[in-house]
């Protein structure tokens, strides 16, 4: 009752429809303060995306007219999961209808046309590129009735349908998708359609909620959303994100990782805040490869199944996917033995 207490007490500060700004969003708004913090350490240096396997790749997508989240976020890990042939596909457009002050995505309060065909056409590149763990993520789409979630799902059993076809089944999907502004029935249309994981990001702490992400996004709501997808399908393994260098202290961070496990979240990423523009927030702080490690072990004391934590970890980094593979698929063998 004291936890519960403490998070709703801390919740009065994060800006929704009809709430006021907190000091800090408005101190942010408009024109962002200009922030100086050092150059660009050593660590946080990235090679273009070269080789045959990034051309193979690029042509498979192109062919199709589909989007990565690598390309449109400016993912600093690109050149090295597309030199190993893996992507993490991203549907419903390269349009989002939030502006969250972090994202390279483009935004605008109507998104593209959707794609009918763009289940198969996943399902097709997925193949084509001998993928057994996929990441597929999607633009928050207010705009449709239903925030897009018939259309994720039927992305998701499309890969599924096809890999039973191809290689007997052995394809895991990783749903990374937005918060669907809370309604249930839109969780539950994206879980019916088979996600051996569940991921929605938190992106940041309580605090900084309101000035990182859209006005629409929602600290609580979020928590509230992964709690839910646990609740729709037990067992369903879940996993969030933060990013780091906004200027976030240990203790929020440390309060943000209790609100996960308290919504019985299993996996949680750590990744580094980076620029993608000077239209975007600036960075305050360069997070050392050494505090990383600190906080990987400290979520596994916590209680989380897996940590990823560095520099250039992303939600839907590679070394998260072939772990969480292992955890995914214990989960899947026990529920069959179980029945």
């Amino acid at each position: 009752m004291r936890r519960a207490t403490t998070l709703a007490s801390r919740a009065l500060l994060v800006v929704g429809r009809g709430t006021l700004p907190s000091p800090m969003a408005q101190k942010n708004s408009g024109k962002f303060a200009r922030v100086n913090p050092g150059p660009k350490p050593s660590w946080l240096k990235v090679a273009v995306p070269a080789g045959e396997n990034v051309h193979r790749l690029e042509a498979v997508l192109r062919k199709r007219s589909l989007h990565t989240v690598c390309e449109e976020a400016r993912c600093p890990n690109q050149a090295e999961c597309w030199a190993d042939g893996t992507a993490t596909f991203m549907v419903l457009g390269d349009t989002c209808t939030r502006g969250c002050r972090f994202c390279a995505v483009k935004t605008h309060a109507q998104g593209n046309p959707v794609d009918a065909e763009e289940p198969a056409k996943v399902a097709e590149a997925a193949a084509a590129m001998r993928l057994r763990y996929v990441v597929l993520t999607m633009v928050d789409r207010d705009d449709l009735a239903d925030g897009g979630a018939a259309h994720v799902a039927a992305t998701i059993r499309a890969m599924k349908d096809r890999a039973m076809m191809d290689r007997g089944g052995r394809l895991l999907v990783e749903a990374l998708v937005g918060d669907f502004q809370g309604r249930t029935d839109q969780l539950a249309t994206v879980i019916e359609g088979g996600p051996d994981v569940f991921a929605h990001n938190l992106e940041t702490v309580l605090r900084l909620t309101p000035r990182v992400r859209d006005r629409r996004c929602s600290y609580v709501q979020s928590l509230r959303v992964l709690r839910e997808a646990k609740r729709i399908r037990p067992g369903l393994v879940t996993k969030s994100s933060l990013m780091l260098g906004h200027g976030e202290s240990d203790r929020e961070i440390e309060a943000a990782l209790d609100d996960l496990r308290e919504h019985e979240v299993d996996v949680v990423t750590f990744g580094q805040y980076l620029r993608p523009t000077l239209l975007h927030l600036p960075v305050r702080e360069h997070v050392t490869p050494a505090r990383f490690k600190a906080l990987e072990q400290r979520a596994l004391r916590k209680g989380f199944l897996y940590v990823a934590s560095g520099p250039l970890v992303r939600s839907s980094y590679k070394a998260a996917e072939f772990h969480l593979a292992g955890i995914a698929k214990r989960r899947r063998e026990a529920a069959v033995e179980a029945r």
